[in-house]
């Protein structure tokens, strides 16, 4: 199977099945002398990992890393960084039923015509439990940026199905299950309660929409034509598991703005907006670099839905077993994850043929 690779200069390629003995990653192109050890992917992965309240999955796993190469005397070599995370707590009983139907909404069905073989258990390949070695790579990425460069990488939930939540503060994004960029006392919180148990007790679920951004990132990164930043960018959220919409800047607003509204002035010295999401010609601009996902409801509901099994005979489903009635709920550090990792590909990328380049016109700041 090929596609499990991201990134060219920093390239990370993920392995194994969400009810298998163990995921994984190998990261190759990380530059030497990196600072790494367990405890700087930690805290990215307890922010994903299942378990964490009632409103996500209550698959228990503790997702610590073992890093098994790449990395001497607590930093990283140069070598292919091995990082592997062992599961714990597989169900796989509950997927007994669905081993011969095809679930709406999953890859059960395409995998299965592509490949002639299917792992049912939790969707294996397909599986989102491949997310948490994605972030485990993105913990790298962040920490190698921030180093280098002082870039933050950072995101927030700002809808849960119908329930829009406006930005309060950065501070309290972790400070609340949902990811919400609201105060910890705040009514949207219990609104966001309300909603999820009401949904849960239903049997249904929602999908989310996800804000990320990167601030510090230079001028420069991007390749013109056919590898620009916003591009690759896409290339990658798009590859996160229920994500159907990827927008950068101001997205698909930018349907209903004029061309004096959109386009980004540079007056005194500054951009005046940024509704190019810091990505001018597939170039970072040096602004913060936006964007915004859609990740759709949970496959996995426990309300009847109408299929096929592999006879192609008509089936009534409905899927038991421990799932996220809204899967965007811990999307946020994957997100983030996945933009970090672009950005340090391209950073790589950008020194390797640009490293000499002077400029003597003044930045706009």
């Amino acid at each position: 199977m090929s596609g499990n690779t991201l990134g060219l200069l920093f390239s990370v390629t993920t392995f194994g099945e969400s009810h298998g003995p163990a995921i994984g990653c190998v990261i190759d192109g990380c530059p030497p002398g990196l600072a790494l050890s367990v405890e700087d992917l930690q805290p990215d992965l307890d922010r994903r990992k299942p378990g964490t309240s009632r409103h996500v999955t209550q698959r228990k796993e503790d997702d610590i890393p073992e890093i098994l190469s790449g990395v001497y005397e607590g930093k990283t070599t140069g070598t292919p960084i091995a990082i592997v995370i062992r599961n714990t707590d597989q169900r796989s009983k509950d997927y007994g039923n669905i081993a011969e139907t095809f679930r709406p909404g999953h890859a059960d069905y395409t995998y299965w015509m592509k490949y002639g073989e299917r792992d049912p258990r939790g969707g294996g390949r397909s599986s989102a439990r491949l997310t948490a070695p994605i972030v485990a790579a993105g913990a790298v990425a962040k920490k190698w940026l921030s180093e280098k460069f002082g870039v933050t990488v950072r995101g927030y939930c700002s809808q849960i199905g119908a329930v829009e939540i406006p930005f309060e503060s950065w501070g309290s994004v972790n400070e609340n299950p949902f990811f919400a960029p609201t105060q910890n006392d705040s009514p949207k919180l219990a609104e966001l309660e309300n909603y999820m148990d009401a949904l849960r007790k239903s049997g249904d679920s929602c999908g989310a929409k996800i804000y990320v951004e990167a601030v510090g990132a230079p001028v420069g990164w991007g390749e013109p034509l056919y590898d620009r930043l916003d591009a690759d960018i896409a290339h990658a959220m798009m590859g996160l598991n229920a994500v159907k919409g990827v927008e950068i800047g101001a997205g698909f607003a930018s349907v209903m703005q004029s061309g004096t509204e959109h386009s980004d002035q540079i007056v005194e010295g500054k951009f005046a907006s940024n509704n190019a999401g810091g990505v001018l010609g597939g170039i970072s601009t040096g602004q913060p670099i936006t964007v915004s996902i859609a990740i759709k409801p949970t496959s996995s509901i426990r309300l009847d839905r109408e299929t096929i099994d592999k006879q192609g005979s008509p089936v009534t489903i409905n899927t038991h077993g421990r799932h996220d009635p809204c899967v965007g709920i811990r999307a946020t550090p994957i997100a983030e994850a996945l933009l970090a990792i672009v950005l340090m590909d391209h950073a790589l990328r950008h020194r390797a043929q640009n490293a000499d380049v002077r400029v003597e016109t003044p930045a706009v700041l």
